[in-house]
Protein backbone atom coordinates (compact mmCIF):
# COMPACT_ATOMS: atom_id res chain seq x y z
CA UNK A 1 0.00 0.00 0.00
CA UNK A 2 2.80 2.45 0.90
CA UNK A 3 4.59 1.74 -2.42
CA UNK A 4 1.50 2.60 -4.41
CA UNK A 5 1.10 5.83 -2.50
CA UNK A 6 4.77 6.75 -3.18
CA UNK A 7 4.34 6.08 -6.92
CA UNK A 8 1.19 8.12 -7.11
CA UNK A 9 2.85 11.02 -5.29
CA UNK A 10 5.82 10.91 -7.69
CA UNK A 11 3.53 10.98 -10.73
CA UNK A 12 1.59 13.83 -9.20
CA UNK A 13 4.79 15.83 -8.73
CA UNK A 14 5.82 15.24 -12.33
CA UNK A 15 2.46 16.34 -13.64
CA UNK A 16 2.65 19.51 -11.55
CA UNK A 17 6.18 20.29 -12.83
CA UNK A 18 6.23 23.06 -15.47
CA UNK A 19 6.65 22.00 -19.08
CA UNK A 20 9.97 23.90 -19.46
CA UNK A 21 11.56 22.00 -16.58
CA UNK A 22 10.40 18.68 -18.05
CA UNK A 23 11.94 19.51 -21.40
CA UNK A 24 15.18 20.61 -19.74
CA UNK A 25 15.32 17.36 -17.76
CA UNK A 26 14.84 15.32 -20.94
CA UNK A 27 17.63 17.20 -22.75
CA UNK A 28 20.04 16.64 -19.85
CA UNK A 29 19.32 12.89 -19.73
CA UNK A 30 19.72 12.59 -23.52
CA UNK A 31 22.97 14.57 -23.40
CA UNK A 32 24.47 12.33 -20.75
CA UNK A 33 23.56 9.24 -22.74
CA UNK A 34 25.08 10.71 -25.89
CA UNK A 35 28.35 11.51 -24.14
CA UNK A 36 28.72 7.96 -22.88
CA UNK A 37 27.98 6.55 -26.33
CA UNK A 38 30.51 8.79 -28.11
CA UNK A 39 33.27 7.96 -25.63
CA UNK A 40 32.82 4.23 -25.98
CA UNK A 41 32.68 4.50 -29.79
CA UNK A 42 35.91 6.51 -29.87
CA UNK A 43 37.94 3.83 -28.10
CA UNK A 44 36.27 0.95 -29.92
CA UNK A 45 37.57 2.26 -33.26
CA UNK A 46 41.18 2.32 -32.00
CA UNK A 47 42.71 -1.04 -32.92
CA UNK A 48 46.20 -2.43 -33.56
CA UNK A 49 46.34 -4.42 -36.78
CA UNK A 50 49.13 -6.16 -38.69
CA UNK A 51 48.82 -3.97 -41.80
CA UNK A 52 49.01 -0.24 -41.22
CA UNK A 53 48.47 2.73 -43.54
CA UNK A 54 51.03 4.68 -41.54
CA UNK A 55 54.06 2.64 -42.69
CA UNK A 56 55.67 1.54 -45.93
CA UNK A 57 58.82 -0.46 -46.73
CA UNK A 58 61.46 0.76 -49.22
CA UNK A 59 64.47 -0.98 -50.74
CA UNK A 60 67.05 1.53 -49.55
CA UNK A 61 69.01 2.60 -46.52
CA UNK A 62 67.57 4.56 -43.61
CA UNK A 63 69.45 7.85 -44.33
CA UNK A 64 68.49 7.77 -48.02
CA UNK A 65 64.83 7.08 -47.17
CA UNK A 66 64.66 9.99 -44.73
CA UNK A 67 66.39 12.27 -47.25
CA UNK A 68 63.74 11.32 -49.81
CA UNK A 69 61.03 11.99 -47.20
CA UNK A 70 62.52 15.43 -46.54
CA UNK A 71 62.43 16.28 -50.26
CA UNK A 72 58.89 14.93 -50.58
CA UNK A 73 57.69 17.25 -47.80
CA UNK A 74 59.55 20.24 -49.23
CA UNK A 75 58.00 19.63 -52.65
CA UNK A 76 54.51 20.00 -51.16
CA UNK A 77 55.13 23.27 -49.30
CA UNK A 78 56.06 21.87 -45.88
CA UNK A 79 58.64 23.64 -43.73
CA UNK A 80 61.17 21.14 -42.41
CA UNK A 81 61.69 22.01 -38.74
CA UNK A 82 63.88 19.03 -37.79
CA UNK A 83 66.01 16.68 -39.85
CA UNK A 84 68.12 13.74 -38.71
CA UNK A 85 69.35 10.61 -40.53
CA UNK A 86 66.42 8.64 -39.07
CA UNK A 87 63.81 11.34 -38.39
CA UNK A 88 62.13 14.15 -40.36
CA UNK A 89 59.64 16.66 -38.98
CA UNK A 90 57.79 19.30 -41.00
CA UNK A 91 54.75 21.58 -40.76
CA UNK A 92 52.35 23.33 -43.12
CA UNK A 93 49.85 26.11 -42.37
CA UNK A 94 46.32 26.64 -43.70
CA UNK A 95 44.00 29.63 -43.34
CA UNK A 96 40.47 28.24 -43.16
CA UNK A 97 38.65 31.57 -42.70
CA UNK A 98 39.10 34.92 -40.97
CA UNK A 99 39.15 33.55 -37.43
CA UNK A 100 40.28 29.94 -37.79
CA UNK A 101 43.72 28.58 -38.62
CA UNK A 102 44.90 25.00 -39.22
CA UNK A 103 48.34 23.42 -39.11
CA UNK A 104 49.54 19.96 -40.18
CA UNK A 105 52.57 18.59 -38.34
CA UNK A 106 54.19 15.70 -40.24
CA UNK A 107 56.59 13.22 -38.61
CA UNK A 108 58.54 10.50 -40.42
CA UNK A 109 60.76 7.90 -38.73
CA UNK A 110 63.03 5.73 -40.91
CA UNK A 111 63.90 2.40 -39.28
CA UNK A 112 66.08 -0.26 -40.96
CA UNK A 113 64.38 -3.63 -41.14
CA UNK A 114 67.48 -5.40 -39.78
CA UNK A 115 71.06 -4.68 -38.81
CA UNK A 116 73.05 -3.91 -41.96
CA UNK A 117 69.98 -4.29 -44.17
CA UNK A 118 69.30 -2.15 -47.27
CA UNK A 119 65.53 -2.17 -46.67
CA UNK A 120 63.89 0.48 -44.51
CA UNK A 121 60.40 0.97 -43.12
CA UNK A 122 59.17 4.56 -43.04
CA UNK A 123 56.60 5.33 -40.34
CA UNK A 124 54.56 8.46 -41.08
CA UNK A 125 52.20 10.34 -38.79
CA UNK A 126 50.40 13.62 -39.50
CA UNK A 127 48.49 15.63 -36.86
CA UNK A 128 46.07 18.40 -37.82
CA UNK A 129 45.70 21.13 -35.18
CA UNK A 130 42.99 23.82 -35.18
CA UNK A 131 43.62 27.33 -33.87
CA UNK A 132 41.14 30.15 -33.35
CA UNK A 133 41.72 33.88 -33.06
CA UNK A 134 41.25 35.26 -29.56
CA UNK A 135 40.98 39.00 -29.03
CA UNK A 136 41.81 40.69 -25.74
CA UNK A 137 41.41 44.48 -25.45
CA UNK A 138 43.90 46.49 -23.45
CA UNK A 139 42.86 48.95 -20.77
CA UNK A 140 44.56 52.10 -19.56
CA UNK A 141 44.30 53.74 -16.12
CA UNK A 142 43.28 57.42 -16.07
CA UNK A 143 43.48 59.59 -12.98
CA UNK A 144 40.23 61.39 -12.05
CA UNK A 145 41.21 63.34 -8.94
CA UNK A 146 39.30 62.34 -5.83
CA UNK A 147 37.96 59.16 -7.41
CA UNK A 148 41.47 57.84 -7.94
CA UNK A 149 42.19 55.90 -11.15
CA UNK A 150 39.63 54.57 -13.60
CA UNK A 151 40.33 51.83 -16.14
CA UNK A 152 39.10 52.70 -19.60
CA UNK A 153 39.32 50.57 -22.75
CA UNK A 154 42.33 51.37 -24.87
CA UNK A 155 42.02 51.59 -28.61
CA UNK A 156 44.38 48.68 -29.43
CA UNK A 157 43.77 44.96 -28.94
CA UNK A 158 46.10 41.94 -28.77
CA UNK A 159 45.11 39.12 -31.13
CA UNK A 160 46.51 35.67 -30.44
CA UNK A 161 45.90 32.19 -31.85
CA UNK A 162 44.69 29.65 -29.31
CA UNK A 163 44.84 25.91 -30.00
CA UNK A 164 41.35 24.47 -29.62
CA UNK A 165 41.79 20.91 -30.91
CA UNK A 166 44.02 18.36 -32.66
CA UNK A 167 43.43 15.11 -34.51
CA UNK A 168 45.61 12.52 -36.23
CA UNK A 169 44.91 12.34 -39.95
CA UNK A 170 43.65 8.83 -40.74
CA UNK A 171 43.07 9.10 -44.49
CA UNK A 172 44.66 6.18 -46.35
CA UNK A 173 44.79 8.21 -49.56
CA UNK A 174 46.72 10.98 -47.79
CA UNK A 175 49.54 8.65 -46.69
CA UNK A 176 49.56 6.73 -49.98
CA UNK A 177 50.24 9.98 -51.84
CA UNK A 178 53.13 10.80 -49.50
CA UNK A 179 54.73 7.35 -49.85
CA UNK A 180 54.35 7.55 -53.64
CA UNK A 181 56.15 10.90 -53.68
CA UNK A 182 58.88 9.51 -51.39
CA UNK A 183 59.39 6.51 -53.68
CA UNK A 184 59.63 8.82 -56.70
CA UNK A 185 62.68 10.52 -55.17
CA UNK A 186 64.26 7.19 -54.23
CA UNK A 187 63.83 5.97 -57.82
CA UNK A 188 65.94 8.88 -59.08
CA UNK A 189 69.54 8.21 -57.92
CA UNK A 190 70.61 11.75 -58.86
CA UNK A 191 68.16 13.34 -56.42
CA UNK A 192 69.64 11.56 -53.39
CA UNK A 193 73.27 12.39 -52.56
CA UNK A 194 75.71 9.54 -52.21
CA UNK A 195 76.17 8.33 -48.69
CA UNK A 196 79.65 8.96 -47.22
CA UNK A 197 81.95 5.99 -46.79
CA UNK A 198 81.94 4.57 -43.29
CA UNK A 199 84.74 5.85 -41.09
CA UNK A 200 87.18 3.19 -39.86
CA UNK A 201 87.01 2.79 -36.09
CA UNK A 202 89.88 4.32 -34.15
CA UNK A 203 91.92 1.65 -32.30
CA UNK A 204 91.81 1.93 -28.53
CA UNK A 205 94.63 3.83 -26.86
CA UNK A 206 97.19 1.56 -25.20
CA UNK A 207 99.54 3.34 -22.76
CA UNK A 208 103.27 2.63 -23.22
CA UNK A 209 105.57 2.46 -20.20
CA UNK A 210 108.28 5.16 -20.31
CA UNK A 211 111.87 4.02 -20.93
CA UNK A 212 114.19 3.88 -17.91
CA UNK A 213 116.58 6.85 -17.78
CA UNK A 214 120.30 6.13 -18.47
CA UNK A 215 122.53 6.12 -15.34
CA UNK A 216 125.76 8.14 -15.39
CA UNK A 217 129.05 6.35 -14.64
CA UNK A 218 130.70 7.20 -11.29
CA UNK A 219 133.57 9.70 -11.39
CA UNK A 220 137.09 8.28 -11.86
CA UNK A 221 135.93 5.24 -13.74
CA UNK A 222 135.54 4.63 -17.40
CA UNK A 223 132.39 3.14 -18.84
CA UNK A 224 132.58 -0.55 -19.44
CA UNK A 225 132.53 -1.45 -23.11
CA UNK A 226 130.89 -4.81 -23.79
CA UNK A 227 133.18 -7.26 -25.51
CA UNK A 228 132.37 -8.18 -29.07
CA UNK A 229 131.32 -11.80 -29.37
CA UNK A 230 133.85 -13.90 -31.30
Amino acid sequence: MSKNIFKSNSLLRLTRMPLQKLLLLGVCVAGLGGCQTSRSALYENEEFTSGSKYSHSFANTSPATCEAARRALLSQGYIVTEFKPAHVKGSKNFQRDGGNHAEIEFNVVCAPDSNGSNTTTAFANAVRAIYTLKKSSNSASVGVGVLGSLSLPFGMSDDSLVRVGAETISSTRFYDQFFTELERYLADPESIPEQPAPVAPIPPFVPVAPAAPATAAPSGTSPVTPANPS
